[in-house]
């Protein structure tokens, strides 16, 4: 394929060459001189494992070439791969008049261009938050081109997962591909540009790409700062660190898996927040500072407090809640964030109906009964017998289990407004029903 490669940065340099390493014809585009005199002599205008090689190789045998016409190498292409930065504004916020300029530019080449070159596509590869293409970039697109985009202008957003001194090893062996496609010949034309790499291929709408970006770089970042934070308690308290997490890296069952990464309700049980409580604990009393382990419980509080203010949003005052126990297959009350939200619920004066099938007053013993008087004294009175008695009782219904009996009785359309806390199998046809609020969905 033709393909035009906006921005000679780490990103931009890297996929020129290897596109053009896997039998692309590619064009570099870039404002910057220099940048562009280096490509066009075979060397890398950035400092990276395999890159100088490589340049050297695909500029000697005519497959990239550099300018800083942005006409010329739209003329000459029939993909426009954008990887300009997004840096940080002073407040924190994303910069995007680069891609703005990059676009117009764009925009205005293909205007010139009008019918002859064919269908043009234009993949995004710069990181940009959710709502960036479609909401910004897609309207300059149309306003200069002329054209709807989806139909005359192929748009996608192709994010990039390549880490700064292995870029090239990455870019030939991806942890996945993922193309969000404005419409599927958009991404067929995609995917065809990384034909024969490895690696599972993701095609999804605009916005999920984007947000794919966000969600991977947040979470390396989060697992640095836990393994950061963890090392300081452990060598606080004398313990070696690496010991720990080698035994913690090896459980592949809940630590090192998909375990628990799906989004859903708070968490609670006797176990998680006792024990976050005295890590974090020990951490301030050895004069630690552990501002990720500090702030997940409240994080969680947080979480739990949302689900409270999807009730409070309907306006309506019956409520009914299906679970209470703190998770499938027990009566464990103990710190559960269902009995947080029924008593958050019943302390801002909800007419509450609960019912949990395997939370019976009567077999509540020993340290959860003693739980249970203190934090929900009033839960007699508020447990029903039956998922039809909540229901019939019910404005508004917390779906908190994934019981058979409850799932098969939820109401479509007409009805209590459904507030679902664990994702309802059915949810995605729900979503379209006025009747139904998700909780992180």
């Amino acid at each position: 394929m033709r393909v035009s490669v906006f921005g000679l940065g780490y990103v931009g340099c890297v996929s020129a060459a290897c596109l053009a390493g896997m039998g692309h014809e590619v064009i570099g585009v870039d404002v910057n001189q220099v940048k562009i005199d280096l490509v066009n002599d075979g060397k890398a205008p950035v400092v990276e494992e395999r890159i100088g090689e490589l340049i050297a190789e695909v500029v000697r045998t005519g497959a990239l070439r550099a300018t800083g016409d942005v006409r010329e190498a739209v003329m000459g292409s029939e993909v426009s791969l954008v990887c300009v930065g997004t840096p940080s504004e002073p407040n924190g916020s994303l910069c995007t008049t680069y891609l703005e300029r990059v676009t117009e530019q764009i925009g205005v080449a293909l205007a010139e261009q009008g019918e002859q070159g064919g269908r043009h596509t234009v993949v995004f590869r710069s990181t940009m938050l959710p709502g960036t293409c479609l909401n910004l970039l897609v309207p300059i697109l149309e306003k200069y081109v002329g054209g709807t985009a989806g139909v005359d202008i192929g748009v996608a957003v192709n994010p990039e997962f390549l880490r700064e001194g292995t870029s090239v090893r990455d870019f030939f062996d991806p942890p996945k591909t993922v193309i969000g496609e404005l419409d599927p010949a958009s991404g067929d034309v995609v995917t065809a540009l990384y034909d024969g790499l490895p690696g599972e291929v993701f095609r999804v709408p605009v916005p999920t790409a984007e947000a794919i970006k966000y969600a991977d770089n947040a979470f390396h970042g989060l697992k640095i700062g836990f393994a950061n934070e963890l090392g300081a308690v452990c060598q606080a308290l004398g313990v070696d660190s690496h010991q720990v997490m080698d035994v913690f890296l090896a459980d592949r069952k809940l630590n090192i898996s998909p375990a628990y990464l799906r989004p859903g309700f708070a968490f609670g049980g006797s176990c998680l927040p006792k024990d976050l409580r005295s890590l974090v604990h020990a951490a301030r009393r050895a004069d630690v500072s552990v501002p990720i382990l500090a702030h997940v419980l409240p994080s969680n509080s947080d979480h739990l407090q949302r689900a409270v203010e999807l009730v409070e949003r309907t306006g309506k005052r019956r409520v009914g809640l299906f679970g209470l126990s703190f998770k499938p297959g027990t009566d464990d009350l103990r710190e559960s964030p269902l009995v947080e939200l029924a008593e958050r619920l019943y302390g801002k004066g909800y007419d509450l109906k609960i019912h949990d099938a395997n939370v019976s007053l009567s077999r509540l013993l020993g340290a959860n009964r003693e739980y249970i008087e203190t934090r929900l004294p009033h839960l007699a009175q508020l447990l029903a017998d039956s998922v039809d008695e909540v229901l019939e009782h019910a404005e508004v219904c917390l779906v908190g289990t994934r019981d058979p009996a409850v799932l098969a009785a939820l109401p479509h359309g007409d009805g209590p407004v459904i507030v679902d806390l664990i994702r309802l199998p059915d949810a995605e046809a729900r979503r379209a029903e006025p009747g139904y609020m998700g909780l992180a969905w």
